[in-house]
C-alpha cells in the first residue's frame, strides 16, 4: 500500500503542468486579454460591470489558449523542423498530440460554457468563429496556400477587443471594428518582421511566407507600406471622435518610432540587425497605443477627480 502511495506521488509531481502551460502559448493570450479588456473599458462611459470583466476575460484567454494549443498539434511536424520551434512540447516527445487536443478540447469547452452563460451569446459566437478563423482556417488551409496567408488571417486575431466590447455591452458597435481594425492593419508588420528574421526556418519547413515566396526585399516593401497603413489607421479613433488628444498623442510617438523601425529595415537591408528589434516593438507597440486608448477614455473622469 505504502509502494502504491509512493507511486502515485512521483508519477503526479511529473505531470507536465509546464508543458501544457506552454501548449496555451502565455504571451499571446496575455495580448489577446488585455486588448479584451481595453475593448470593455472602452465599451461603456463608466466601469465596466465586474461579472462581466472576469467572466468575459477567463472565456476568452480560455478560448485563446485552445486555439493555441491546436495551432501546436495542428504544426507538431512543422515545428519540429524549424530552429526556434523545435523545442516546444510535441516535438520534443514531452507531449503526445491526443493529450493535447483533449486539452485544447475542454478548454475550449469551458471557454464557451464561461461565455455563454455567464457572459452572453453573442460573445461566445464571436470567439467561437474567431478560434476556428484561426485553429483551422488559419492554421490548417491558409498557412499552407498563399504567402498572404497572415493578411487574410489576421482576422482571428484582431477579433479580441470586439470581443471584449461584446462582452460588456451584448453588441457590436462601430468603434469596436476600429479596434478590430487597427489589429488587422498591425498584423502584417508584426509578422513579416519575425518570418523575415526567421525565413530560413520557414523554407525548410516548406511554409510559403512571403520572404520565401517573394524574397526578402519585396517582404521589406510590404513591412514598410502595412506600417504607413497602420499609422494612418491608428488616427481614426481620434478622427471619429472616439478618442481624443491623449491618444492622439501617443499614437503619433509610438507610430513614428515604428515607422522609425520599418524605414530602417527596407533602406539598410540589414535584416539581423533590424528584424527582430521590429517584431520585439510591434508587441510593445500595440500594448502602449491599447493603453493609450485606455488612459484617454478615463481622462476626463479622472480630471474631476483631480481638480
Amino acid at each position: 500500500m505504502a509502494q502504491t502511495i509512493a507511486k502515485w506521488v512521483a508519477s503526479s509531481t511529473r505531470f507536465p503542468w509546464r508543458e501544457y502551460y506552454e501548449l496555451c502559448k502565455p504571451r499571446v493570450v496575455a495580448l489577446i486579454v488585455f486588448t479584451a479588456m481595453v475593448g470593455m473599458f472602452l465599451a461603456t462611459p463608466g466601469m465596466v460591470p465586474l461579472d462581466a470583466f472576469l467572466f468575459g476575460s477567463l472565456g476568452i484567454a480560455l478560448s485563446a489558449a485552445s486555439a493555441a494549443a491546436v495551432n501546436h498539434v495542428i504544426d507538431q511536424k512543422v515545428d519540429a523542423v524549424m530552429a526556434r520551434t523545435k523545442g516546444r512540447p510535441l516535438p520534443t516527445g514531452h507531449l503526445n498530440r491526443w493529450g493535447a487536443l483533449g486539452f485544447a478540447f475542454a478548454l475550449g469547452m469551458v471557454g464557451m460554457a464561461v461565455l455563454t452563460w455567464l457572459v452572453n451569446p453573442l460573445t461566445a459566437w464571436l470567439t467561437f468563429a474567431s478560434l476556428i478563423g484561426y485553429a483551422v482556417i488559419y492554421t490548417v488551409f491558409l498557412k499552407r496556400a498563399t504567402p498572404q496567408n497572415i493578411v487574410i488571417g489576421g482576422a482571428a486575431g484582431a477579433a479580441p477587443p470586439v470581443l471584449g466590447w461584446t462582452a460588456v455591452t451584448g453588441s457590436l458597435h462601430p468603434h469596436a471594428l476600429l479596434l478590430f481594425l487597427i489589429i488587422f492593419a498591425w498584423t502584417p508588420p508584426h509578422f513579416w518582421s519575425l518570418a523575415i528574421a526567421k525565413y530560413k526556418d520557414y523554407a525548410e519547413a516548406d511554409i510559403p511566407m512571403l520572404p520565401v515566396t517573394h524574397g526578402l526585399a519585396l517582404t521589406r516593401l510590404h513591412l514598410l507600406l502595412y506600417t504607413v497603413v497602420l499609422v494612418l489607421v491608428t488616427l481614426l479613433p481620434f478622427a471619429t471622435g472616439m478618442s481624443g488628444w491623449l491618444y492622439l498623442t501617443g499614437a503619433v510617438i509610438l507610430g513614428g518610432i515604428f515607422m522609425g523601425y520599418a524605414v530602417a529595415l527596407y533602406v539598410t537591408g540589414d535584416d539581423q540587425r533590424f528584424a527582430m528589434p521590429t517584431f520585439g516593438y510591434s508587441i510593445v507597440y500595440l500594448m502602449a497605443l491599447f493603453a493609450a486608448l485606455f488612459a484617454d477614455h478615463y481622462r476626463a473622469p479622472l480630471q474631476g477627480l483631480v481638480f
